[in-house]
């Protein structure tokens, strides 16, 4: 696919830094007013025909000026002329795993990323990370040594020019709408974790959403899917983070290059389930 925009929206709120009402988690940046802090709002990424940019713009302002967790009062819009044709993925299968409290659900992950073959000392750490303040993006770790690599460890990365074909998201809302998780929240989650699969260097993801009120997590890899793991965390908390296990003795600028730089599109969609039984994700039957 050619002539595609790559369109960007980050939404933020300038808060008073309290800290009974607003963590550190959610702080993006101090302002000169030390009493002032800017929370993460909402955010919004695709790929796009030239024709599609104002419908496409319009929808963005309207997520972020109606979001639960606040109406932003700062609004980024990027527009960019993707000149490099996008690489087409397919989508990474969908099946959730049952569960209801989130010590079980960390435990659930941890035995997911440790039969990806990655080491405690990584998951470990990628925990670690989740739990602490401050950090925007992803973490990139090591598998085996647990080693960070991303160079701006307050930054991380941000997966970016990433997108789906209008036929696939008309395939995939029908897959997903069988197991009621036709969300925007799957669905945007989804393509990206397609994307970072498709990076050669990445053997899994640790994803925790930072929304208090959104508590499903998920870890996706090549070999098992996407899988979602409901209440990993409680709700309320605005704990949250991605860390993306890499080879090691792999050149980061590579990995970052493509995550950030490289456009690709999902124009495949895989099969999806509903909740399936860990020991049939083991498996993998379906991948």
């Amino acid at each position: 696919m050619k002539n595609l925009w790559n369109i960007r929206m980050r939404a933020a709120k300038t808060v008073k830094s309290q800290k009974s009402k607003v963590k550190s988690h959610d702080l993006q940046y101090k302002t000169k007013n030390s009493k002032l802090t800017e929370i993460h709002i909402s955010g919004a990424e695709g790929l796009f025909r030239k024709s599609e940019i104002q419908e496409i713009v319009r929808q963005y302002i309207q997520r972020a000026l109606n979001h639960p967790r606040g109406i932003a009062d700062r609004i980024i819009i990027t527009i960019e002329d993707i000149k490099q044709e996008p690489k087409t993925i397919s989508a990474l299968p969908v099946s959730t795993m049952k569960n209801t409290i989130p010590k079980q659900g960390k435990k659930l992950a941890r035995q997911l990323l440790q039969s990806s073959g990655i080491s405690k000392r990584a998951i470990d750490n990628a925990f670690g990370l989740i739990k602490r303040d401050g950090m925007r993006g992803a973490a990139i770790i090591t598998a085996e040594k647990g080693k960070r690599l991303e160079p701006n460890r307050k930054r991380g990365i941000r997966v970016s020019r990433l997108g789906i074909t209008k036929s696939a998201l008309k395939e995939l809302s029908s897959e997903l709408s069988k197991y009621g998780i036709n969300s925007e929240t799957v669905k945007e989650a989804l393509i990206l974790a397609s994307k970072v699969s498709s990076c050669e260097q990445v053997i899994a993801e640790l994803c925790v959403s930072d929304d208090p009120n959104y508590t499903t997590g998920y870890v996706a890899s090549k070999e098992f899917g996407y899988v979602r793991i409901p209440h990993i965390k409680d709700k309320g908390s605005r704990s949250g983070g991605r860390a993306f296990f890499v080879k090691e003795r792999k050149a980061v600028r590579d990995i970052i290059e493509y995550l950030e730089r490289k456009p690709a599109i999902v124009g495949k969609v895989s099969h999806c389930k509903g909740i399936v039984p860990f020991d049939e994700i083991l498996d993998h039957p379906y991948i």
